[in-house]
């Protein structure tokens, strides 16, 4: 299933990112790819503020991986939040322990997911961000079918 928004604003890009995380299921895994800039850490913001730990959120060049405690439905929560840009090989990828960090939280978001195909099968959704003029943002949301 494929859905498809245009953003007009960083505002409206962290709305399309609460309403996509009232979907959310315990496990899911998400890619998140685009360009530098295309909004990928405004729609994680908008999730993060969804699942209460958007005080937790850092700036587009946090670390490798960032973990924010939250809730969803008054029940604590682990996110965890990858940014995979500094990461050259699959080698390095692997020995940092990807694939465990990966499946332990409650919610995986890996922004650059799309730089290691190899990983592909696992995510349960991929979002791209894709610039639509300067300002706006073309938004799809690709969930796995069973």
């Amino acid at each position: 299933m494929t859905e498809e928004f245009i953003s007009l604003s960083a505002e409206e890009t962290g709305e399309y990112a609460r309403r996509f995380a009232v979907t959310l299921q315990p496990g899911d895994m998400v890619s998140l790819c685009g360009e530098l800039g295309a909004g990928k850490t405004e729609f994680m913001r908008g999730i993060t503020e969804f699942l209460n730990c958007d005080d937790q959120l850092s700036s587009p060049t946090f670390p490798l991986l960032n973990i924010y405690e939250g809730s969803l439905d008054g029940k604590p929560v682990t996110v965890h939040h990858f940014d995979l840009y500094r990461i050259n090989s699959l080698q390095e990828l692997e020995g940092i322990g990807f694939d465990e960090y990966l499946s332990i939280g409650d919610f995986s978001f890996v922004e650059w997911a799309d730089r290691f195909p190899e990983y592909a099968l696992l995510y349960t959704v991929t979002i791209t961000l894709e610039y639509a003029g300067s300002e706006s943002r073309r938004i799809v949301i690709k969930r796995k079918t069973s």
